[in-house]
Order: structure tokens, then C-alpha cells, then sequence
């Protein structure tokens, strides 16, 4: 891949994290070739550079579509350059704290292990302090990542799926085929670990030339250790562990490691307790079937906050299940919130306290002054966070920090 690189104007589409490493990359090891560089931040015209260039290195959020000359990725890079081992992560949703766990067990293991894409450092940074064959690469793939790579990792871990990122990928068949791109060029050498509950990963793992490796059934210590709530973190943990075991990782290591492990901020993470109302940020939840997983966790919520970007998700099992739960206070943000609400009218038997806002301050003050005493107060929104956050990470740092600003008043 490097050798096709060289003495090449080289334009890198996308000037985030990744597209900053991707130039340090670039510079230490085809120092020859010309390096631009264009960000959407640049105004609209900043892709007209590319006819000027050989060959473009396209971020993963960049549309492929807008990219009229040969391109390649910084994930390519990584896999076509890289000695150790790979594992590549990847899900709907889970697939963040399933790498964070496999990262945890092989550190604890001693081995030499790196986390990086979607969480942890970029890949090419990583690359550049270190790249033998004891190294082994823990790496979170997200769908934008897997939709054009040409590689396949060593054991590749799937997590979850269901439809999400729709706006991106046009359609639930062509993101479903994003994900399957995973397995895409592996071997027969390589795995294959999959989670039997979800039917289209068992078809993805059937085609592929790897070799299939169902989640375990049982774990190998008892399930009150798990320092994570929810039965999909159950699962979660049950495919690291399948990885430790595929590594003959000892059970007492990887009991230690999921024991000591620290549960990732936004998810189903408790907030504390103000004024007898306990508040927990699940902001990572932005599809109905992760904030159905959060409201089958915790029992008692008595206020959850709903909405975001209409990404034309279909709420119907999420309806069913609040009016079941019979919640007493809604929170709805545009644009989905409408929707939402709108969709809970077919159900006349149910008619929570609604408040429709676009003031985080204002639905934390709502549920402070509304849920019932003892309740629980959820912020799992069932839709991305876009309309009034640059992210589940802004969103869920908001609620948080007014959550003990009014907490701590008085």
C-alpha cells in the first residue's frame, strides 16, 4: 500500500484526528510524495483540490460519493501495514465497551496490546510507536470504517445489529453490508466470533471463509461480578471472554480484568442521586432498540428524556413499551420527539406529563420538579444527537453537569 503512495500528490479528505495522523503517517514513510490537505470546514468548494491529486485518503465520514478520483482509507493503511494481530470489533451498538473489555483482559494478560480506532487512539498513530509481531491491536470499527476496507482482521468480533445510520448508508440492506465487510477477505485462518442472538450475524459468519465462533453460553464466573448493567452487557462481556478463551487467556486473568473493569461514560452510567431521584446518563443510546435495552434494565424510571434526529426509525416497539412501563414524565426533543409523542396519541390509555424542549437545563429542571420520589430520571433518547448536540458525548456531559448543578443548589 505504501509503495503505491509514493511520489504521489496525495490529497487527505478530512482534517479531524484521524486525517492528522494520517499525515504524520504520510510524512515519516513517503516523505517524497505531496501531501494536500481539505476539510469540510474550508467552505463548500474544499473537494475541487482532488483533480489535481493522484489519489485521495478519504476520512471515514467523508461520502464515498463525493470522491471522483482513486482513494484509499487510513484503515487500509493500517491493515495492509500491520505485523501483530488484529481484532476488530464491531456492532450497532455494545461494540465500544466490547473492545474496552478485550483491550482490559490482555493488558491484564501482560500481552502487548494497543486499543485503537472509534475509541482509543488512531490506528496510524498507534502504528508509529510500534508495529512487531508481539503486538497485538485491539480495534473498534464503525460501519463508515468497514464500508469500502479490503482487509479483514485476524478474529473478527461481531457484536450487534440492527438498523442505524441510515442517512450515510441509504438503506438497512447497504448498512447491513457495511458491516459485513468485516469478514469480507478473511481466510480460513482466521475467526469469526458472532452473538447467536441476532440472526443476520449468524448469516454473515455462514458466508465467510473464517472460522465461526458462536459467543460462549456460559460464562466462567458468576454474572452478580460483572461491574456493568443490563442484559446486553451480559453479552457483551461473554464475547470478550469468548476472545480471551479463542486466546487461551486463563479464566482467572479474565475474571480478574472484567471485575476490575470501569464502565464506559453515557452508558447506563448512574449520574448519583439528588433530592431522591437517581439520574443516569445513557446518552450512547441514540436507536429505540438501545434505550428498549436501558429501560429492560433499569426498573423504576420514573422521567425519560427522548429524541433527536429523525433518522426515519421505526418507534413502535418503543411506544408499546412506555405505555407497558405506564412512565409518568416525558421529555421529547425535536426532531423525533414529535414523532415520537405523536405516535404514543394511537394509545389513549396512556397519558404521561409531557414537556417538549430544546433546553437540556429546562427537561433536567421538568424532571427534578416531576419525577416521583425514589424514581429514576433517564436520559436514552432512541435517536442521534444531532439537533441540538455535536454528539452523544456533548449531549451526555450537558445532562450531567446540569443534573448536579441543580442538584447542589440547594
Amino acid at each position: 500500500m505504501l509503495r503505491d503512495l509514493e511520489n504521489k500528490k496525495i490529497l487527505i479528505v478530512g482534517y479531524g484526528k484521524e486525517g492528522k495522523a494520517t499525515e504524520e503517517f504520510l510524512r515519516k514513510f513517503v516523505p517524497n510524495s505531496v501531501i494536500e490537505i481539505v476539510d469540510q470546514s474550508h467552505g463548500e468548494g474544499y473537494l475541487a483540490k482532488q483533480e489535481s491529486c493522484d489519489i485521495a485518503i478519504k476520512s471515514p465520514g467523508v461520502h464515498a460519493d463525493l470522491i471522483k478520483i482513486p482513494y484509499t482509507t487510513a484503515t487500509n493503511i493500517f491493515f495492509s501495514e500491520v505485523k501483530g494481530m488484529v481484532i476488530g470489533v464491531t456492532g450497532s451498538k455494545g461494540k465500544s465497551t466490547t473492545t474496552s473489555l478485550i483491550y482490559s483482559i490482555l493488558q491484564e494478560a501482560g500481552k502487548k496490546v494497543h486499543l485503537v480506532g472509534n475509541i482509543g487512539n488512531p490506528m496510524l498513530s498507534e502504528l508509529l510507536l510500534a508495529n512487531t509481531e508481539d503486538d497485538i491491536w485491539v480495534c473498534e470499527l464503525s460501519s463508515y470504517q468497514l464500508s469500502d476496507i479490503k482487509y479483514s482482521p485476524h478474529i473478527s468480533v461481531l457484536v450487534s445489529l440492527f438498523p442505524e445510520h441510515m442517512n450515510y448508508h441509504g438503506s438497512v440492506e447497504a448498512y447491513y453490508k457495511a458491516k459485513a465487510q468485516i469478514v469480507a477477505y478473511a481466510s480460513e485462518t482466521d475467526y469469526v466470533v458472532y452473538n447467536l442472538d441476532f440472526s443476520e450475524l449468524a448469516k454473515i459468519a455462514e458466508y465467510s471463509k473464517a472460522k465461526k465462533v458462536p459467543f460462549i453460553s456460559e460464562l466462567p464466573f458468576p454474572e452478580s461480578t460483572i461491574p456493568l448493567l443490563g442484559k446486553h452487557n451480559v453479552s457483551n462481556v461473554k464475547g470478550a471472554v469468548t476472545v480471551a478463551q479463542l486466546l487461551e487467556i486463563p479464566n482467572g486473568i479474565t475474571t480478574r480484568a472484567v471485575e476490575k473493569f470501569q464502565p464506559l461514560r453515557h452508558r447506563l452510567q448512574q449520574v448519583g442521586t439528588y433530592k431522591n431521584i437517581t439520574f443516569y446518563d445513557d446518552a450512547i443510546s441514540t436507536t429505540p432498540q438501545s434505550t428498549l435495552a436501558a429501560l429492560s434494565t433499569l426498573p423504576n424510571v420514573g422521567t425519560l428524556m427522548l429524541g433527536g434526529q429523525d433518522r426515519g426509525y421505526d418507534f413502535t416497539a418503543l411506544c408499546e413499551a412506555l405505555v407497558g412501563y405506564n412512565i409518568p414524565n416525558l421529555v421529547f426533543f425535536p426532531e423525533s420527539g414529535k414523532k415520537i409523542q405523536q405516535q404514543l396519541e394511537k394509545h389513549p390509555e396512556y397519558r404521561p406529563r409531557v414537556i417538549t424542549t430544546i433546553s437540556m437545563r429546562e427537561a433536567v429542571d421538568f424532571a427534578y420538579q416531576n419525577t416521583p420520589q425514589g424514581m429514576i430520571c433517564l436520559l436514552s433518547t432512541a435517536s442521534p444527537s444531532y439537533t441540538l448536540w455535536k454528539n452523544f458525548e456533548e449531549k451526555g456531559d450537558e445532562f450531567q453537569q446540569v443534573v448536579q448543578d441543580i442538584g447542589k443548589s440547594e
